[in-house]
């Protein structure tokens, strides 16, 4: 039978290739004898178009099913299966399509000899330097089982923390979506209705009322450039946030707001000190540790610190010294912490009460932002209102009178 096999050479690059094999397994042995390694396989007649459902944009794998994947197979070593045996399981378990061929690519690599977390490698878009690098230290000690369930909690934990923020923003985001839409139709439909009267009486009209028209003649004139520039200023402004320059200037104006400047200073606080501490209770080398939380926590000024950390414990300074120098950026919780956990021997620990404390306070500051955001909205909506209301309907109170 036939394979396309996407195969990655021993200089990085990747290519397609069809192999005509008797097994998956036979393509593993045909690939490797080349010096390359497998990143994707599937059963086929070569290179025909991909289905849509087929493609995929970025790992193509949510974090949910990934949670799942490490809980079950945690429990399934734990409970005494072989790796390979609970691999294949949960392959006949899974519903994602690409996910299950990842799955029988793990399970194969394990079946020919390599360590799991070699396998792990293949799928950098999948499974991060911190699954990786976890999975290696639960595999040289022998607590496999035990270390993945480190890592399905460290990853739910995160996720959950994520999700809860996002889901505060939701709300906010879905009023002001409505509004924007409800005032462009009311430029579009109402307005133009509005302004013909105003026009057949002649009357003088006031700036406010005069501006409102002249933005509803606009986008009655020019709807599709109207709609052509939202497109690109919300496909520029997400392409902006999204780059190193402006993920790096949203965080450094988010972090000087009043209330939102705190609830970042712990959300990467939680972050960093939830990915040392599972890196260190794994048994992770401390360099190796800080390095992959820089990674997590990202290139911004929280990760800074961290490369900072690493270059002053290489010099065989402290953990704690290089927070302690930058307080606005964590809490001087997090460097005391730190500090008794170095003077006690016991610094995984105390990141894991650091972690949980910021965890349980910036969820209860999530809510207390959903309660703030609230009437901020309201009086938001008031003051569109208010403004429509005075421009458009004074005039025709104003006319009234004159026609009385």
């Amino acid at each position: 039978m036939k394979f396309r096999v996407t195969v990655r050479t021993s200089e990085g690059a990747q290519d397609v290739q069809t192999i005509e094999a008797e097994s998956r397994f036979a393509v593993y042995g045909e690939v490797e004898k080349t010096g390359a390694s497998v990143v994707d396989i599937v059963e086929g007649r070569g290179f025909s178009f991909p289905k849509l459902s087929n493609i995929r944009f970025g790992s193509g794998i949510k974090t949910e099913p990934k949670i799942t994947f490490t809980k079950n197979l945690s429990a399934m070593l734990g409970a005494g299966l072989t790796l390979s045996r609970a691999l294949n399981v949960i392959e006949r378990q899974a519903t994602n399509a690409y996910f299950k061929t990842v799955i029988v690519t793990l399970e194969n690599g394990v079946k020919a000899g390599s360590a799991f977390h070699e396998s792990l490698m293949q799928f950098p878009a999948i499974f991060s330097r911190l699954f990786i690098a976890m999975t290696k230290a639960g595999e040289e000690s022998g607590k496999l089982a035990d270390t993945l369930k480190v890592v399905a909690r460290q990853m739910e934990t995160s996720y959950t923390l994520t999700k809860k923020i996002k889901g505060a923003m939701i709300y906010p985001s879905i009023i002001l979506a409505a509004i924007f839409v409800i005032g462009v139709l009311m430029l579009m439909f109402v307005v133009p209705t509005l302004a013909s009267t105003f026009r057949s009486l002649g009357s003088g009209l006031p700036f406010a009322t005069r501006a409102i028209i002249a933005m509803s003649d606009f986008v009655v004139h020019y709807i599709i450039a109207v709609v052509a520039g939202v497109a690109v200023v919300g496909f520029g402004g997400y392409s902006f946030i999204h780059s190193k320059a402006g993920a790096t200037t949203v965080l450094s104006v988010s972090r000087r707001l009043p209330v939102i400047g705190m609830l970042v200073r712990e959300t990467y606080s939680a972050r960093a000190a939830r990915t040392l501490s599972s890196l260190l209770s794994s048994g992770v080398e401390m360099l190796t540790a800080i390095a992959i939380t820089a990674e997590v926590v990202g290139e911004n000024a929280f990760g800074d610190v961290l490369k900072e950390a690493e270059e002053e414990v290489k010099k065989g300074e402290p953990l704690s010294k290089a927070f302690q120098a930058h307080l606005n950026l964590y809490p001087v919780f997090v460097s005391e912490m730190i500090m008794v956990g170095e003077e006690t021997g016991k610094v995984s620990e105390m990141l894991g009460q650091v972690a949980e404390y910021y965890e349980n306070d910036v969820e209860a500051r999530t809510k207390d932002l959903s309660t703030i955001i609230e009437p901020v909205l309201m009086l938001f909506i008031g003051v569109f209102v208010g403004i429509f209301a005075l421009a458009m309907i004074a005039p025709i109170y104003s006319l009234s009178d004159k026609i009385g």
